[in-house]
């Protein structure tokens, strides 16, 4: 713990002395012509960054990221399905990685419905979703709003299922967002590292997110997404009466969404599903244990 602490100090001293960089990038035009990798489209809120592989497939995996780091979170099982032969699909959800930062209320409905006209632009019309953390709410909000794309829901360390006090006010004014940026960006980079049951593995995890920084607009997305929470106990009931294969990956040793907080109400909601827990990992487990996630994953849930 002492080791986790010091790695954590020594990063936040690493990057404190940026914070003149912070939201300095607007995601215009030019902005998206210099990013050299994957497709963007226009959607109703404003443009979406995404990947898609193995086109002419018909087994197709929709990967959804988390809260605030965006679709590169899922690099490694993303390639890895790719090279099984699954028309994969990722994508940065609005106010995350190179999509736009539109100015409304960053809901679960809102981010569902950007994936859904995605694929409807892709013509892809069934396929399995992987909803990591905070994308397990978006994945439940989908097999709301569209049941019948829905082939199989697969939750990774979800936050779906804890319970939120709806919030009558979530209007946000421009001095909650300059406290955001002022008292959390120093130290919210290497705050990812406590994702991670050993954060010492990945030690340019928190160099990369600090990128992320940089683009107008990132701080009011992530006070809305909070702001927005609310329970999904209905949505998770309809998805248990609907009998969709429902599968649930915890690490075993996530510290973020712990599994003992959640587990009489995820076992009330969701008595069907099938479960599993990865060791040696913490709150992402398809980085920390690969070998074992991508097993059960591929030789189980999708088989």
């Amino acid at each position: 713990m002492l080791k986790k602490y010091i790695l954590v100090l020594f990063v936040s001293l690493l990057f404190s002395c940026d914070g003149n960089n912070y939201e300095h990038i607007i995601k215009d035009e030019n902005f998206r012509q210099s990013v050299e990798s994957g497709n963007f489209i226009e959607l109703s809120e404003g443009y979406t960054y995404f990947e898609v592989d193995n086109r002419e497939s018909n087994n197709s995996l929709i990967f959804i990221h988390g809260f605030s780091v965006p679709s590169y979170i899922w690099d490694k099982t993303y390639y890895s399905a790719k090279e099984k032969g699954f028309k994969v699909v990722r994508l940065d959800l609005y106010g995350r990685g190179y999509s736009d930062n539109p100015n409304v209320n960053y809901t679960d409905e809102l981010f569902a419905r950007q994936v859904i006209e995605l694929l409807d632009d892709l013509e892809i019309d069934k396929a399995s979703f992987l909803g990591l953390s905070n994308g397990g709410r978006v994945i439940s909000k989908i097999a709301d709003l569209k049941p019948n794309l829905i082939d199989k829901l697969i939750y990774v360390s979800a936050s779906s299922f804890g319970e939120h006090i709806e919030l009558e006010d979530k209007n946000i004014t421009a001095n909650e967002i300059n406290t955001f940026i002022t008292k959390k960006y120093p130290s919210i980079s290497e705050g990812q590292l406590f994702d991670f049951k050993y954060p010492g593995n990945f030690p340019n995890w928190a160099n990369k997110y600090e990128s992320l920084l940089k683009y107008k607009g990132f701080a009011r997305a992530l006070i809305s997404t909070q702001k927005n929470h609310i329970n999904l106990d209905l949505e998770h009931k309809e998805i248990n009466e609907s009998n969709t294969k429902v599968y649930t990956i915890w690490g075993d040793s996530d510290s973020v969404i712990v599994y003992n907080d959640i587990k009489e109400k995820l076992n009330k909601l969701l008595p069907n599903r099938f479960e599993n827990f990865i060791p040696e990992s913490g709150h992402l487990p398809h980085m920390e244990n690969q070998r074992v996630f991508e097993n059960y994953l591929f030789d189980v849930v999708l088989k």
